[in-house]
């Protein structure tokens, strides 16, 4: 009877040993944490998970078991197409530096790339495109716009020198409403190259706005996209064969303090079923990545902090490693673990396409239930940032 007893004091040391273990885990009190914030735990979302999944404006619905398996890899097709952009090493030192790597302070600037990247596919190649021999010279020609060599009209060494007026200095982190007005400037400069000529002359077929509360940038009320302003950007330029004007549309947001207010999530969520979505820049504090997509509570997306060796591509060498613009792993975050200062990307290939935009944007700015993240209105005194892309 005293060995019995023994054993079984023994057996509850043991167990009440083992869950002040758990209680002691050092994921335990974030746990708790995110529990008494967003009222639920966040839990990893993985290819098995029963949330269907939005990529750019792209549905797989996940829900039924027997489908799962293959709509999954349609999905994976999808993920792995993206353009992927990341820190570089052993580039020409940019101007002024003798920086030769952007490790550490380029992931915003890598993340904007990636973006343009994506609106480059939409408007050459169609949101549907995978990589195929037969659009291979276009997409080289696409990834060749983003080398890291000065020569490249998207490079980081033009980024640095034409986001100086917005705080971008080379070394230096930044958020992402200074990266939406770097390239503004910078496709400005870079508007001479393009991958569409008629009759050896350089087209502009798109053109970029970027959307902000008040003219001082991350400080006001919430952006508000003008019709009448969009409208006159784009019926201004016509593109190849009097095509219509296509836009590039960013809206920097801040939308909480120290985190995104949890009002947004659903709001936040629905802008990756648009159509017309580019996805976001946006991440952890201090380290940006470039979301692409949601899937329950989480974001998936594109990281741009892993260092590899420069590599260029151009149409003229098509046999040259693409590899390392593409990313075989898929990333998830939760959505409470998001920075609250990002920016939301729109492609509208023309005026119908705009128009779809507003009047989703609109319902979304009615879910917002008086702090919606945007909104629409058909006139608007503020100053007009505009400038051709491509």
């Amino acid at each position: 009877m005293a060995c019995s007893s023994d054993c079984g004091l023994r057996g509850n040391i043991r167990v009440r040993w083992n869950a002040a273990l758990r209680r002691a885990s050092p994921m335990d009190p974030v746990r708790r944490l995110q529990e008494r914030v967003f009222g639920c735990r966040w839990a990893p979302s993985t290819s098995s998970s029963i949330h269907s999944i939005w990529l750019l404006g792209v549905y797989y619905p996940l829900s039924n078991a027997e489908e799962h398996a293959e709509i999954y890899k349609q999905f994976e097709a999808d993920f792995h197409s993206c353009i992927w952009i990341s820190y570089r090493k052993g580039f020409q030192a940019i101007t002024g530096t003798k920086l030769t790597t952007d490790a550490g302070w380029g992931c915003m600037i890598r993340s904007g790339q990636m973006l343009l990247a994506q609106a480059l596919i939409c408007h050459y190649l169609g949101r549907s495109w995978q990589r195929s021999d037969s659009t291979l010279r276009v997409y080289l020609e696409i990834l060749q716009c983003f080398g890291d060599i000065p020569s490249c009209p998207y490079s980081i060494h033009n980024i640095v020198r034409n986001g100086g007026p917005y705080g971008l200095v080379a070394g230096s982190w930044l958020g992402p409403y200074a990266m939406c007005r770097s390239l503004e400037a910078l496709v400005g400069l870079a508007g001479k190259y393009s991958l569409v000529r008629s009759n050896d002359k350089t087209t502009s077929p798109m053109a970029i706005h970027v959307v902000s509360g008040n003219v001082e940038g991350e400080r006001g009320g919430a952006p508000c996209i003008c019709i009448d302003v969009v409208s006159e950007i784009c019926s201004g330029w016509g593109g190849v064969a009097g095509e219509a004007c296509a836009l590039l549309l960013l809206i920097p947001l801040v939308l909480g303090l120290n985190k995104v207010n949890p009002r947004y999530f659903p709001l936040l969520s629905e802008t990756f079923t648009f159509p017309q979505s580019l996805g976001i820049l946006g991440g952890k504090p201090g380290a940006s990545t470039y979301l692409v997509g949601v899937q329950g509570d989480q974001v998936i997306y594109l990281d741009p902090h892993q260092v590899q060796q420069v590599c260029l591509v151009s149409p003229d060498n098509p046999k040259a490693d693409r590899s390392t613009y593409h990313c075989r792993n898929v990333k998830r975050m939760p959505l409470g673990a998001l920075d609250p200062s990002l920016a939301l990307g729109f492609y509208c290939r023309n005026q119908e396409d705009f128009r779809d935009l507003c009047e989703r944007a609109l319902e979304l700015e009615r879910k917002g239930d008086g702090a919606p993240m945007f909104t629409i209105s058909q006139s608007n005194k503020e100053d007009v940032y505009t400038i051709l892309l491509l």
